[in-house]
């Protein structure tokens, strides 16, 4: 049995993975998915990753996925846990010494134009879900965007890029570019928006699985 260690994105919360966490469970698997402190101004991806790893305790066979901003915290734990799997899942893939903050300029990245919250990341969620995920979301108050990321070089572990084909906020092409330069790795896809694990959690745990 994995341990899947589920990183959720910048404003976001454990919950975004309610409906991933029982299609693991029912395919034999554990999963974790802790609030990450980004409400607390203290807070910085130091922080992220150990509250992973308590979340984690004891677990040895983990699987480690960052989806979107979680990108930045998944290496740092796959690093210490020696992972068995790293999974960018719509990801932001950092470079070593590169804070946060300036990722966006880095790699070029334009906003969608012309499109709301929910158009922009929620475009296959339902409706309902989709608000109720709004209504949760956390002010991300916390201190790494001016961290420099402390790994010297990606983590010496399998890793996967997994993008989203209907993804309106990281797009398709943008993605492969990105994991191509950073990684020298072709994406690998998935039918489904930005927030995928609310969409097509059944597909997601399927494919999540199928690198183990």
């Amino acid at each position: 049995m994995t341990t899947f260690a589920l990183i959720h994105g910048g404003g976001g919360s454990g919950w975004d993975f309610h409906l991933l966490v029982p299609e693991l469970a029912a395919r034999g698997h554990d999963a974790v998915a802790p609030d990450l402190p980004i409400t607390d101004p203290a807070a910085g991806l130091d922080s992220f990753a150990e509250t992973v790893l308590d979340a984690l305790g004891d677990r040895t066979d983990v699987a480690v996925v960052g989806h979107s901003y979680g990108g930045f915290t998944a290496p740092l734990v796959a690093a210490k846990v020696r992972a068995r799997l790293l999974v960018y899942l719509a990801g932001m893939i950092p470079a070593p010494g590169e804070p946060p903050g300036q990722w966006w300029g880095n790699t070029g990245f334009a906003s969608p134009a012309g499109l709301n919250d929910l158009e922009t990341y929620f475009n296959d969620v339902p409706p309902e879900l989709a608000r109720e995920c709004q209504a949760r979301g956390r002010e991300q108050a916390s201190r790494e965007g001016g961290e420099p990321w402390p790994l010297p070089a990606h983590p010496d572990v399998p890793t996967r890029v997994l993008l989203c084909r209907d993804d309106r906020f990281f797009t398709r092409d943008f993605q492969r570019r990105v994991a191509r330069e950073r990684l020298g790795l072709e994406p690998d896809e998935i039918d489904g928006s930005h927030c995928v694990a609310l969409s097509r959690p059944a597909e997601l745990a399927d494919r999540l699985i199928s690198y183990l």
